[in-house]
């Protein structure tokens, strides 16, 4: 088998990276530098560079994040309480892995958003699969599907997600259909699967938001409790500094 049909049935199987790999080797003539083990070591390194860089993109196509933000970018010289071990140690992605939850409360421009994107991008790194929502525009699109029927779609897509990020949290009331609504929602993930919740209100605040003991206690018992908190005390806006919040 010649060189021309070998890459075109390497390219038929879609080892792109192989290709890419293969082709610059015997181009630039470093395959008589290196033994058969090395060069078959770094032709699948490729692959798997590949392969991986495709899945990382799909997966952060599909979060539609609110913000392409990196953890390197996260600001910890600001003034406003962020704790940079407990970020570094969130960072390792385990919280996801155990199904934990991670709830995210400051003023408006103090970067939650941010942090939370943040953390969704890392999540995409290690392979899981993210969804960021806008709770406002979710619910909206909640009761949309509820009038055309293809509201357990969206549920059981939302409830696949190994994570969750639900942003602004508490700018509107919620009405009746759309607090068991959330409450679905935090119910289906409930110790199988990861949320990060960011609001403006502090979390004592959110009983009373909800305004229905019933809903606001079994969210609160499945939330609130066992998460990791990060509590931001601005005092600067970071969307003025850097508008990005």
């Amino acid at each position: 088998m010649n060189y021309t049909v070998t890459m075109q049935k390497l390219e038929e199987m879609r080892f792109t990276g192989f290709v890419r790999a293969y082709r610059e080797m015997t181009e630039t003539n470093l395959n008589r530098e290196f033994t058969t083990d090395e060069v078959i070591a770094h032709l699948v390194q490729a692959e798997w560079d590949d392969r991986y860089n495709r899945r990382l993109q799909r997966l952060i196509t599909n979060a539609r994040f609110r913000y392409r933000a990196s953890f390197e970018e996260i600001d910890f010289s600001a003034k406003r309480n962020l704790d940079k071990n407990q970020l570094l140690r969130l960072s390792s992605c385990d919280w996801i892995t155990k199904n934990q939850n991670i709830i995210v409360t400051g003023s408006t421009g103090s970067g939650k958003s941010w942090v939370a994107s943040a953390l969704g991008h890392l999540g995409c790194q290690h392979g899981y699969k993210v969804l960021y929502k806008n709770c406002i525009k979710l619910f909206d699109v909640l009761k949309i599907a509820k009038a055309d029927g293809s509201y357990f779609k969206e549920i059981n897509k939302i409830e696949k997600m190994d994570l969750l990020i639900l942003d602004d949290f508490g700018l509107k009331p919620l009405d009746g259909n759309q607090k068991l609504m959330l409450l679905e929602i935090i119910e289906d993930r409930h110790g199988r699967k990861s949320t990060i919740i960011t609001s403006q209100l502090p979390v004592n605040q959110w009983h009373e938001f909800i305004r229905e003991d019933t809903v606001a206690d079994a969210f609160l018992d499945r939330l609130v409790h066992s998460s990791h908190r990060i509590e931001f005390k601005a005092e600067v806006s970071m969307r003025k500094t850097y508008k990005n919040d």
